[in-house]
């Protein structure tokens, strides 16, 4: 036997917690799930409770009806509460009678992965409890990715997409010089963020970050506002005042959308990238300073330069090398990890009890344009925060509209064709394309993933 299938042999199984107060209906489902999971029993909430907080686990199949409304569901609501308030990461399978779908929908609302009805298909349960896994494994291996990139220098900017990779990789190719960078893309998509990561990456990151956005500051103010003023330089003029310019002495300036500025402050910023050396507004001293300028924009400065709008000097000074920052909707599972990341800030200065989104708001989260960008999606996540009173984020708090496939009412199988097309998606580019790798991920063989492959029409 090969070393590979004898670590395969010997990894453990995941762990599942079956809640029930049938015995009869657990050892069912413990004869058909003990082949995929190491099994654990409790028949009432406490016992659900006391080992769901003492064993590693995060799969529960939670039957509504236990004791002592063993006919109702209010104790098994009960369970599913605190089950998520012990483990918000918990994917809770909950088992209802057929006729119970009000009770159903309310238990995803309070954080259940999903819902089945009595008598429980134990082939559909293994298909729903693998999924569930497979995304728990997702969410951790987010959680890994989000450290590691903090640990590469880059705390503020969220990203594991191939368009972000590109981003980060001319971060630290750009950051070790000097030489001018121009950052572009649309409002909202974070070239602020950009900027200071290639502060914080270069010789100069314990000197001054100074930012300042050139289309909010009225024309006749942003000269002074860059270049400082002596006493008496203009009316109200009554004290020498350094600019922002100087304030960046041994750090970086950025100048946020750096087009928009006049073509006479246009000259005066060509003489500091040539020469180093700044006259304050009223003075006749020229002062030399030592400050990396980053420039940014959102507008196509080239057509500016047709239009004499913007100089053509000043365009190959600033943009020695030019980064390109994505819109939103260009990266992909980037949204659903930004998101996830924006609603435990959000959530930790709220200090309020909210465990995740439902799987409609990640649905509606991944099929919105995102025309505002990363700004936008920061916008509605802390509304929905502040306004919901829900466990779970849903739609409606974010202010989206339901998901097409929920709007449309889909049946349980086209729901479930839905996830496992994106699950087979999302295995296939993380094993970039190896389908060996992609079936050993998702427990399936290879001829089995081509099958899937062709029903779904996922592009290999």
């Amino acid at each position: 036997m090969s070393k590979t299938h004898n670590t395969q042999a010997m990894k453990p199984l995941p762990s599942l917690l079956l809640v029930d107060d049938s015995q009869e209906i657990r050892e069912q489902m413990k004869w058909a799930l003990k082949p995929l999971y190491t099994i654990f029993e409790a028949d009432n909430r406490a016992s659900a409770l006391e080992i769901l907080q003492r064993e590693k686990m995060v799969l529960v199949a939670l039957d509504l009806g236990l004791p002592p409304d063993a006919d109702g569901t209010s104790e098994g609501l009960s369970a599913l509460e605190q089950l998520i308030g012990v483990k918000p990461l918990a994917k809770i399978v909950v088992i209802t009678g057929n006729q119970d779908r009000a009770n159903a929908l309310k238990a995803v609302q309070l954080g259940a992965y999903d819902f089945m009805d009595k008598p429980v298909d134990l082939e559909v349960l293994k298909t729903v409890l693998q999924r569930a896994g497979y995304l728990s494994g997702l969410e951790k291996e987010n959680q890994k990715l989000l450290e590691r990139e903090e640990k590469r220098g880059f705390p503020d900017i969220i990203g594991t997409s191939p368009v972000m990779g590109k981003v980060f990789d001319t971060i630290r190719r750009v950051a070790g010089s000097d030489i001018s960078v121009l950052i572009v893309g649309a409002s909202g998509t974070g070239k602020e963020l950009v900027a200071r990561a290639i502060h914080q990456q270069s010789h100069r990151k314990d000197g001054p970050f100074i930012a300042i956005n050139c289309g909010a500051i009225p024309e006749t103010l942003l000269e002074s506002e860059l270049f400082g003023h002596e006493k008496g330089a203009f009316t109200g003029a009554h004290m020498q005042r350094p600019g922002r310019i100087e304030s960046a002495e041994g750090g970086t300036l950025f100048l946020d959308e750096i087009g928009e500025i006049s073509p006479a402050l246009q000259v005066k910023l060509l003489r500091i990238l040539q020469e180093r050396t700044i006259e304050r507004v009223g003075g006749r001293v020229e002062i030399s300073v030592d400050t990396r300028v980053l420039a940014a924009t959102n507008r196509d400065l080239q057509m500016a330069m047709k239009d004499d709008r913007f100089r053509e000097d000043l365009y190959y000074r600033l943009n020695t090398v030019t980064i390109p920052v994505p819109p939103l909707r260009e990266r992909g599972t980037d949204i659903v990890m930004l998101a996830k990341a924006l609603l435990q800030r959000y959530v930790d200065e709220a200090k309020k009890k909210i465990v995740g989104f439902s799987r409609e708001a990640l649905l509606s989260l991944e099929q919105y344009h995102w025309p505002g960008n990363v700004r936008e999606l920061e916008n509605r996540i802390r509304r929905a925060v502040t306004l919901t009173d829900n466990l779970r984020i849903v739609p409606g708090d974010l202010d989206l509209e339901e998901p097409k496939d929920v709007q449309a009412g889909p049946t349980l199988k086209e729901a479930r064709d839905v996830v496992e097309k994106r699950i087979i998606e999302q295995t296939l580019a993380k094993t970039s394309g190896n389908i060996t790798k992609a079936a050993t991920i998702l427990a399936v063989s290879r001829p089995t993933l081509h099958d899937l492959i062709t029903r779904h029409t996922i592009k290999k």
